[in-house]
């Protein structure tokens, strides 16, 4: 694949045509040339990042998708070098539609993978991988011409002025790297929060052509013939027009995306910084439901239900100083306010926004039962773990673990040794540990694994499921995935120090919600599980 060091045959046009004729002095032109470098640098990584955290957002495993992503387009990238090879005689004229195309593509990568997940996701049979095939296909697509971008530049800048070849990459590259830094950082902390990721993507797509444009037609205008000055003017303008038609419609365009992905009672979606936050239904009576970054966190009917066996059976012993740990919703706080004896309540939530949303939102707040509201309540915007690593003393009589699902990849330290570890620290002697571990039977052996830790980390606990009614698990892009991947239950694990695991009895029992008959182990499902040889306790189903 590389070629030796050889003469030209008879009759090939020659690699080096002589100096260009610029219009400005070499050295300013080598400078402008390597400012096109960085600024495409920064380009091509706000396209692969958006990419990523599209398909991680839509598609979920985080790690899956970017391996996908980042392994396909440095693949491409080596065959777009290979293939830029046949470009460098025309070097400016190829540059410049390589910019144009690139543009367009991956400025419009994040409308197009959104359009075909809403609307074709659902169809099921050839379609049901639509998603995952366009983002292999943009992947592919935005890492060929990224790739061809590097040998083109580097014919450009030796055009201007010749130099050693290790000096001439050392350049090239060192503007290379940093505009990939600066797009790196652009992207999570001023693209996504300010403008989105639709908006992002399409403002980076007109940087990106606006960039090559300039360079070839300003700078290297001379080494064009009339005909291809035009044609990648016209072109270049094409480009722009669509993207800044793409950018007007992008506001109605993402709203009709949410309502075919979230149903058409979404009342809000905000970006908080930490995830994106979607509120859907909650006002004149309909049920509400949450979706953080596009997983369904809290579902209509069964939220109550999914709550009280989160913090009932937790509170049947002494409460009177309860720490959350998540929980920014204000639900499980509601819970704890019901009992009788609670003094006082610790939120710990990493997102701010959605606290805000808690205390603001009239759905929300309404559902929440203006816990947030309550003078025992107290909030911190803070690291669960980290928060925990600066915690003194055994000042709480009862921990609520409301914490994502183990099976997310940013989550996982959240369910480690060293956390159950933290929180054990933090736990009144005779005091109690309630988890939530995700679905049983969409994830067992991540649910039995966070068994397995907490007894590594020194607790004895009792597990149980509570079923939730499919309804629930209607809409989101969990539901999108295929519907015997929605979770359809609600697994937990109730703690103590020790060997003893507790007994599970419900608090308060209301009628419609969990009850005591609901939480007696069925002894004919019964299971036993092993997860990486250690033997975990019997499944308490309840009776429906």
């Amino acid at each position: 694949m590389i070629e030796p060091h050889a003469p030209a045959p008879p009759g090939a046009p020659p690699s080096w045509t002589g100096p260009a004729r610029l219009p400005v002095r070499p050295g300013t032109g080598r400078f402008l040339v390597l400012v096109c470098v960085f600024v495409c640098a920064a380009c091509g990584l706000v396209y692969e990042l958006e990419l990523v955290a599209f398909a991680s957002y839509l598609m979920g495993d985080s790690v899956t998708q970017a391996s996908v992503v980042l392994s396909v387009m440095v693949f491409a990238m080596g065959i777009g070098s290979l293939g830029a090879k046949r470009l460098r005689c025309h070097a400016a004229a190829g540059f410049g539609a390589v910019e144009s195309a690139l543009a367009l593509i991956g400025g419009c990568s994040a409308m197009a993978l959104y359009a075909v997940f809403a609307w074709t996701a659902g169809w099921g049979g050839m379609w049901a991988d639509g998603p995952r095939c366009l983002l292999v296909g943009f992947s592919l697509a935005i890492g060929l011409l990224i790739g061809a971008e590097v040998p083109l530049l580097m014919e450009l800048i030796q055009r201007i002025r010749r130099q050693d070849a290790g000096g001439a990459v050392a350049d090239l590259f060192a503007a290379d790297y940093v505009g990939a830094l600066v797009g790196g950082l652009a992207f999570p902390f001023l693209l996504l929060p300010f403008l989105g990721q639709l908006t992002g993507a399409l403002l980076t797509g007109t940087v990106n052509v606006v960039a090559g444009g300039a360079l070839v037609l300003g700078l290297f205008r001379r080494d064009l013939t009339r005909r291809a000055r035009w044609t990648l003017l016209l072109a270049g303008l094409t480009v722009l027009g669509v993207l800044a038609s793409a950018a007007a419609l992008a506001g109605d365009f993402e709203r009709a995306a949410r309502r075919a992905v979230y149903g058409t009672d979404v009342r809000v979606a905000v970006q908080t910084g930490v995830q994106e936050v979607v509120l859907a239904g909650g006002t004149h009576g309909e049920p509400l439901d949450l979706f953080l970054d596009g997983r369904l966190r809290v579902g209509g009917r069964d939220e109550r239900r999914y709550h009280e066996a989160l913090v009932g059976p937790a509170l049947t012993g002494p409460h009177a100083r309860v720490l959350v740990l998540g929980g920014g919703d204000g639900l499980a706080a509601r819970e704890v306010l019901r009992h009788p004896g609670v003094r006082r309540v610790d939120i710990v939530e990493l997102d701010a926004g959605l606290v805000r949303l808690a205390r603001r939102d009239p759905g929300l707040s309404a559902a929440n039962g203006h816990a947030l509201a309550d003078p025992r309540v107290r909030v911190t915007t803070a690291d669960a773990l980290t928060w925990l690593r600066q915690a003194r003393g055994p000042a709480y009589d009862v921990v609520i673990s409301d914490l994502p699902d183990p099976g997310i990849t940013a989550s996982t330290k959240l369910y480690s040794q060293e956390f159950y570890g933290l929180a054990r620290r933090v736990l009144a002697p005779h005091g109690r540990l309630a988890v939530h571990a995700g679905p049983v039977i969409a994830r067992p052996r991540a649910f039995w694994t966070v068994a397995a830790t907490l007894r590594a980390a020194g607790f004895a606990a009792s597990p149980y499921r509570v079923p939730g009614h499919d309804s629930a698990f209607a809409a989101g892009p969990d539901c999108s995935t295929g519907a015997s991947r929605a979770p359809h239950d609600w697994g937990f694990l109730l703690a103590t120090r020790g060997e003893a695991a507790p007994a599970l009895r419900v608090g308060r029992a209301r009628a419609g919600t969990l009850t005591q008959a609901e939480l007696t182990a069925d002894a004919r499902a019964a299971e036993r599980t092993r997860v990486a040889g250690v033997p975990v306790s019997t499944l308490v189903r309840p009776r429906y």
